[in-house]
């Protein structure tokens, strides 16, 4: 049996489904943000992400082809309007790319893991040095420009120690041991997500058309700033610092540089994605106080995306990914 040429798994095409229409969201965000760009070396690397999309898009194209499967809609042209007035600074449209390719990278070595095709595994292993390298050049340029937020820094213990007490887990009565290197990992990554969301939300409030997307907006702006607030709270106990925001970085501006239906896709995306990080962020958690702040966030992020959903499927901007055989029906219409 040649394995090269099977009929793809339902995975597979979920993951090629989720690639198209996720990339196209953000490709669209990344063509604007180059044409308003500044520093060269920024537009450099936003041309650089787009030419790298373009190559993918067109292989995603043929993989769903060849099975028979219809291209969804994704956004194009007509989701961005790269003539209107300037609504990010430069470093925010750098720290953007940074943060959407980490979503990249993890999205990557996802689909690959449940990828069986050969042309499959070989087309996300690219789709993941591609994701490196412009990681990679984002942290650089971040470094370089004095814009990259590092995690807290630790003093190294004289030894080795091993935990001896059930008071490890304890954080509900005020007992609390410190932050674990190992949880400020989440910590941090969750800081700065629920940073970009609540600085899109912002923006894009500014600049909807819609009434109702702007209302929604603003809650999952204050939703993402509850959540700042709460994951802060826990790193300032320990003394340890917290990223900065962004929120200066987003112009006065009220026009429009994207359509109501890329932007309120674009945030539920980060808000289903968060749940994924902060799902991690969970499971790593060994104080009590710590997991049940994850689950109130998880689940607060649940009532965003029930809002989110509903106001998607009453403008019907949702795309149907493909579904299972509907064996019931099949057997009547025989």
């Amino acid at each position: 049996m040649d394995h090269n040429h099977q009929k793809l798994t339902s995975a597979e095409i979920g993951t090629l489904w989720g690639a198209y229409v996720n990339g196209t969201a953000i490709d669209s965000v990344n063509k604007y943000m180059e044409s308003i760009v500044e520093n060269v070396e920024i537009k450099a690397l936003l041309k650089e992400a787009i030419t790298i999309f373009s190559k993918q898009k067109e292989q995603v194209v043929r993989f769903m082809k060849k099975d028979g499967f219809p291209i969804p809609n994704g956004f194009d042209e007509s989701d961005y309007h790269p003539n209107a007035k300037r609504l990010f600074t430069d470093i925010f449209c750098l720290h953007y790319l940074h943060i959407m390719t980490l979503h990249g990278l993890i999205g990557h070595v996802t689909a690959l893991s449940s990828s069986v095709n050969k042309d499959m595994r070989n087309f996300y292993d690219s789709c993941d040095q591609d994701a490196k390298y412009i990681y990679n050049k984002t942290t650089d340029l971040l470094l370089e420009l004095g814009h990259f937020q590092r995690d807290p820094y630790f003093y190294p213990e004289e030894n080795q120690e091993l935990i001896v007490t059930k008071d490890f887990t304890e954080g509900i009565f005020g007992n609390s041991r410190r932050l674990a290197a190992t949880e400020i990992i989440s910590l941090s990554l969750n800081l700065k997500k629920a940073i970009m969301s609540k600085c899109l939300s912002i923006a894009f409030s500014q600049v909807s058309q819609d009434q109702e997307t702007r209302e929604f907006l603003e809650y999952s702006s204050n939703a993402a700033d509850k959540q700042i607030q709460s994951l802060a709270a826990i790193l300032h106990k320990d003394n340890l610092p917290v990223p900065m925001s962004w929120e200066a970085e987003v112009s006065n501006s009220t026009e429009a540089p994207f359509s109501d239906k890329l932007m309120l896709f674009h945030m539920g995306f980060l808000y289903q994605t968060a749940q994924t990080f902060q799902g991690a962020g969970l499971a790593t958690a060994m104080r009590t106080d710590l997991a049940l702040e994850y689950e109130k966030i998880i689940l607060k992020n649940l009532t965003v995306t029930k809002k989110w959903f509903n106001l998607m499927l009453k403008n019907k901007w949702l795309e149907q990914p493909p579904l299972a055989p509907n064996r019931k029906r099949i057997a009547k219409e025989k």
